[in-house]
């Protein structure tokens, strides 16, 4: 969609109130290089912004209204700035698993919600809007379409309720709707990508501190271009596996004595083993590696370029596959086969149980491994996957 993202976007919001916006904002999805489930535990993760992006047209009402529309779903929702905090505070969740807010409207509505809350702005302080939202983010590929939309609003909340919010604080923002309003228990990684993300760079975040730097990747240089190849098998992160997770990983810190898993090394490994049952031991045993091997691909990538990280991508699928088992028959065939087909590197990306792999490949081969992927899920019976590249690129910003 890209600039027509802004287009589509901007005639939404004319159809919708007969009116030019007041702007435009938008923001990216994101795929993680690696270090995945780490977030949640207080760990390390390098992820990238895409060029795919989520735009937010937005008029201005007198009405003290919030109204959201998409290109996604076309039925206007409504709500009062002043109904949000009854709305949204509570239970996690509440507002959309009791049909008071439809999934798709709680992500911009908890963005205001939260970000009322994180301001202490009154609901008297800030003006109603009209908010239309078109997006090219592939959704429920794991490249985040949701912190997409987060960051696309928040930026324009941010300018027009004039918040005086940073881009950390902004990513904070599209957490707490996430993981309060939404009841999707993710961590913050998306966000910060989405919020930050540099061309041709990574974000190495430290999800317990919160810093962060860019690391530049060298793509472009080095004649590489990532491949996704997405299933198009549907995940749902605010239902059963990704929960049990997180679980199991609370668990493991809990009866190994530690705050959260970051809090454990390899040399852990041995005495975790002894002490938890098999399960749980190999949860945790993937997001110690994990931890690990983003620290060891930050590094590889600094001293010797892209082209020497493709071993940490395999290990981290295998990871994923066999300790954490969050990956399935489709993305094993889209891994295995861009390997075959000569990729530097290849793994599941994103929370996992469906979703997309991406292979670091020759640029001049990206055809080929794309080709690969494709015969191979025809001779598994699987359905043809959507294969695509996506290059690193410029975070949350606005665009009119």
């Amino acid at each position: 969609m890209s600039a027509d993202g802004r287009t589509q976007a901007a005639a939404l919001l004319a159809s919708l109130s007969g009116s030019e916006p007041a702007g435009v904002w938008s923001a990216p999805g994101r795929a993680n290089l690696i270090g995945e489930h780490t977030d949640y535990n207080e760990g390390f993760v390098l992820p990238f912004a895409i060029e795919h992006r989520t735009y937010a047209a937005v008029g201005m009402r007198q009405d003290g209204v919030l109204r959201v529309v998409s290109t996604l779903d076309r039925q206007p929702f409504s709500l009062p700035v002043a109904d949000l905090a009854a709305t949204f505070d509570g239970p996690s969740g509440r507002a959309v698993t009791s049909g008071a807010v439809p999934e798709w409207a709680a992500y911009p509505l908890g963005i205001a919600w939260a970000a009322l809350a994180a301001t202490g702005h009154a609901a008297s302080d800030v003006t109603g809007l009209d908010i239309a939202i078109a997006s090219d983010v592939p959704v429920g590929a794991g490249l985040s379409s949701s912190a997409a939309i987060e960051g696309a609003t928040a930026s324009a909340l941010n300018d027009l309720w004039r918040l005086g919010l940073d881009g950390l604080e902004i990513a904070k923002l599209g957490r707490t709707a996430e993981n309060e309003a939404v009841g999707a228990p993710t961590g913050i990684m998306d966000q910060v990508s989405s919020t930050l993300g540099r061309e041709d760079a990574a974000t190495f975040l430290d999800c317990r501190t919160l810093a962060t730097e860019s690391v530049d990747l060298g793509l472009a240089r080095e004649g590489l271009a990532l491949l996704v190849i997405d299933t198009q098998v549907k995940h749902a992160h605010s239902t059963g596996g990704y929960r049990e997770r997180r679980e199991s990983c609370e668990k493991g810190a809990a009866e190994l004595g530690v705050p959260s898993l970051r809090d454990l090394s390899t040399d852990d490994l041995v005495r975790a083993q002894e002490q938890l049952d098999d399960v749980t031991f190999r949860r945790v045993r993937h997001i110690v590696t994990e931890n690990q091997r983003v620290l060891d691909t930050v590094a590889t990538l600094r001293a010797s370029g892209p082209r020497a990280i493709g071993d940490l991508l395999v290990a981290s699928h295998a990871s994923m596959r066999d300790d954490f088992e969050i990956s399935v028959a489709e993305l094993d065939t889209a891994v295995e086969a861009a390997l075959a087909a000569g990729a530097v590197g290849a793994r599941m990306t994103g929370g996992g149980f469906g979703g997309a792999a991406i292979a670091l490949v020759d640029a001049d081969r990206v055809d080929v491994v794309a080709q690969a992927a494709r015969d191979a899920f025809a001779a598994a019976g699987f359905r043809a996957p959507n294969t695509f590249t996506v290059t690193p690129s410029e975070g949350a910003r606005r665009d009119a």
